[in-house]
């Protein structure tokens, strides 16, 4: 419809002029002495149009000529640009689907732009580091320029690379470099925490953990297993001394001292330097709040000197636990042997073979029957001394 209308109007125009030209006898008259020209105004009218028309055409053929290097440049540069996005868009989909060659080819393309340098040279260095290439991926962390706002992605990208190339020293001296601009979030604080784990710097692990917990950053199962082994390492550092393993012990929380694992360590402890009376506290503490037969062992090996009034203290901590846990034989042979120790026969032998017969892996046969030949040898009754002698060495072959 709005062609048609554009037709009317021309018709209309065109008509209009045709009859005031038919209509106008002006003349136009040019003199150049010695000549003259004589022209009608219609004819003269149409001159001036075609001389505008040739003169517009002329001055925007000279105007678009003088901007053509400008519109190849811009052309060039929207081509570059395409051309780099394009090539982030495949590294993005080709690492993210696993084609790491592909994506390292493509990061290539779009580190031509320079808006895209950095995040290609990061995906480069992933792609990299995938197959294994670790020159190719340090050159790629290297072309990163932090001026233009991409340290804290070069230092979490470095961090993450090496912890999972298991060089803890490399990936701390990232984390150190990234804590000294001032960034800790939450994501630097995981991986800082596996790196130090790496590095099995134990303390340093506690004090992330304990971090990561006030954050809920970390799984309660994980959180729990980094706790345990490093108070594993803390505990079982042979350098220790009555005074230092006091003080290590003391510097841990009291939730975590009834954890049976870490008392079980802490009472082992306690133990091979001397420190039994500390061993039973210890011991006491962790059964009354979680049952656990690891723990029991080092109870029976914290026994207190015989006769005395802590080994009759033990004696009666164990059968208030007897009347609650008959059936446990890690149980029976700590109340056996200490009976044994504290010279009591009838009960030592009675909670000996109650272990024996409830006894669930041959470290307990062997330690039962050892325990009941030596309760044989001090009741003078040398064949049934030597019976549970040939029974113990059987279980140690066995």
């Amino acid at each position: 419809m709005r062609l048609f209308f554009w037709l009317l109007a021309l018709m209309a125009a065109a008509i209009g002029i045709a009859v005031t030209a038919r209509f106008n006898p002006g003349n136009v008259v040019l003199f150049y002495p010695p000549y003259r020209i004589d022209l009608s105004l219609n004819f003269f009218v149409v001159l001036e149009l075609l001389a505008f028309a040739v003169l517009y055409v002329a001055l925007r053929a000279l105007r678009a000529t003088m901007k053509m290097p400008g519109r190849v440049a811009a052309y060039r540069q929207q081509k570059r640009e395409r051309d780099g996005n394009k090539g982030l868009r495949d590294a993005l989909k080709a690492l993210f689907e696993g084609r790491f060659g592909h994506a390292e080819k493509a990061a290539l393309r779009a580190a031509d732009l320079p808006e895209n340098a950095g995040v290609a040279a990061l995906i480069g260095a992933r792609a990299a580091h995938r197959m294994q290439q670790h020159a190719r991926r340090d050159s790629w962390l290297a072309r990163i320029q932090d001026d233009n706002g991409m340290k804290t992605a070069r230092l979490m990208t470095a961090t993450e690379l090496l912890v999972d190339d298991h060089k803890p020293e490399a990936a701390l001296e990232a984390v150190r470099e990234l804590n000294a601009s001032g960034t800790r979030h939450i994501h630097a604080l995981q991986w800082s925490l596996k790196a130090q784990q790496q590095a099995k710097n134990w303390p340093e692990v506690l004090r992330l953990v304990r971090s990561l917990d006030k954050h809920k950053a970390l799984h309660p199962a994980l959180s729990a297993r980094l706790r345990e082994l490093a108070y594993d390492d803390l505990l079982s550092d042979k350098s220790h001394d009555t005074e230092s393993i006091r003080r290590v012990w003391a510097s841990i929380p009291g939730a975590d001292r009834i954890k049976p694992y870490i008392a079980c360590r802490a009472a082992t402890a306690l133990n091979a330097r001397g420190l039994h009376n500390d061993a039973r506290q210890v011991a006491e503490e962790a059964l009354a709040a979680n049952w656990d037969e690891r723990v029991v062992r080092a109870y029976r090996e914290a026994a207190a000197p015989a006769g005395s009034a802590a080994l009759l203290a033990q004696i009666e901590h164990c059968e208030r636990w007897m009347q609650a846990r008959p059936t446990e034989p890690e149980l029976a042979l700590t109340l056996g042997s200490l009976c044994l120790k504290q010279k009591l026969w009838g009960k030592a032998q009675r909670y000996l073979e109650q272990a024996l017969s409830d006894a669930d892996g041959p470290q307990m046969v062997r330690e039962a029957h050892l325990k009941l030949a030596q309760l044989h040898e001090a009741l003078q009754q040398p064949e049934e001394a030597a019976n549970h002698y040939r029974q113990c060495a059987l279980a140690t072959i066995l």
